[in-house]
This record gives C-alpha cells, structure tokens and sequence, in this order.
C-alpha cells in the first residue's frame, strides 16, 4: 500500500490464536538510491514479503538496504534471507548492533525469555545472525527519499530507533508507538522493559511536526496524528507520575 511518493507499506499476515494480525514493515522509495525496507517480519517470511513488494512493482532483488529499528524476531526475522537474495546493505542503531550480528544474545533468546516463554524456542532456534554494515546514531540523516532523520527512542528495546522523513513529515515508528483502528497508542507494556523511558522516548517524537505515523503493530494513523501524539505523550507522562 502506498502512503505517498516516499512511503509504502508492506503488511505481512501473521496467524495468532486462531486470528489473523499484521505486522507492518515499511519500504522508503527513492527512484536515485533504490528501495529500503525497514523490518523484516519472522523467520520464515520471505515469500510474503516478496508478494507484498511485488504489490508495488518491486522484487527482493530490488532492495538496496535494509533498516531495522530494533532487535525483536519479528522485525529481524527473515534478515538473513532477504541480505542473502538482494545482497541489501543492513542498517541498526549501534546499541542493536551486537544482537543482530549475533555477538550477544538478542532478548527473544536469552534462556530467562524461553524459560517464560518455551513456546518461542522453536522460532528462536530459526534466527540466523547477520552483519550490520552501517551502525547509526541518533540524529544522523540519511541521504534518501527527502532526508530521512534516524531518531533514538529506547525504552522497548535498549536501542530502539525510529526513522522521520522529512519530505513527507512520515515518522515510522517501529514498536515505540501502536494503533488499534488508526488510534494511537503507546507501546506494548509487557513488551517493554523501560516503560518509563519509553515514555521518555515518546516525548521526543511529540516534537516531531508529523503528518503520518506508521505503527509496525497497528498500521497507519493520519487522522490528527500530531494531536493523536500529543495526547499518547501526555498519558504516558501522567502514568510516570501516578502514585
């Protein structure tokens, strides 16, 4: 699906508890440096990917880089597939870095997550570590689609990152922000360590001047996004706060 000139959307299904949710990896365009795709979905997605890309007139072969914006299974997943098909350039914040490329254990296979979790051993197991070629900074810009501003917001993961493209005030969010029918939440709780920092992080995005939010759980959200953002900045403030 195609937000706007610089955007598109690549909704990946995925079956859980007998429903179907999406995940939503985005794909920055640029006719002079080639296509990126941020978040690569679980193991075991490069087919789906594929057909999303085809959707835009796009193959894997196409892809010129890949950015991930943390290090969870389901934005590294299918990785290692996609760099072995399109020979892409990998893209993490520097923080991320040793998990993708396996030099540390990423969180999802750390034997405290898998003795809570036994049902994520499985697809632990299918991760293949792969090189980041470029480690990022927050407040690097990147040449591509208008400016795209790499924008550190920890708290979920200890380096998340999200990216904003200045051209189309587009902000992909990665896992700091979620939606549930285009309203704007914060992240998911129990998925997030440092909830306190992650509101944190939030309170830089509300500086942002955004027109467009992608959440890679929940999709887009354009209706009063600065607004919307506002008010998820503000309720996680409050929370801080609360008794």
């Amino acid at each position: 699906m195609k937000l706007n000139d610089d955007v598109a959307v690549l909704p990946l299904p995925i079956i859980r508890d007998g429903q179907t949710a999406w995940f939503n990896p985005s794909l920055i365009l640029d006719a002079d440096h080639g296509p990126t795709l941020v978040d690569t979905g679980l193991p075991g997605q490069t087919a789906a990917i594929a057909s999303a890309l085809a959707e835009v007139g796009l193959h894997i072969t196409d892809l010129r880089r890949i950015i991930l914006t943390h290090q969870d299974i389901d934005h590294v997943g299918s990785l290692h597939d996609l760099v072995q098909i399109s020979g892409a350039r990998v893209l993490a914040h520097a923080t991320e870095t040793p998990f993708i490329d396996g030099t540390e254990p990423a969180r999802f296979a750390r034997p405290e997550m898998l003795a809570q979790r036994p049902e994520m051993r499985l697809i632990a197991a299918q991760f293949q570590p792969t090189l980041v070629d470029e480690p990022l900074q927050d407040g690097m810009r990147l040449d591509l689609a208008g400016g795209v501003r790499v924008i550190f917001t920890p708290g979920h993961t200890p380096g998340h990152m999200c990216l904003y493209l200045e051209r189309t005030r587009t902000l992909l969010a990665g896992d700091a922000l979620t939606a549930t029918d285009g309203r704007l939440q914060g992240p998911n709780p129990a998925a997030t360590p440092d909830i306190a920092q992650a509101g944190q992080s939030v309170q830089t995005l509300a500086a942002l001047d955004v027109a467009t939010i992608v959440c890679y759980h929940g999709g887009v959200v354009q209706d009063d996004a600065p607004g919307q953002l506002q008010r998820v900045a503000a309720e996680m403030a409050a929370s801080r706060v609360s008794p």
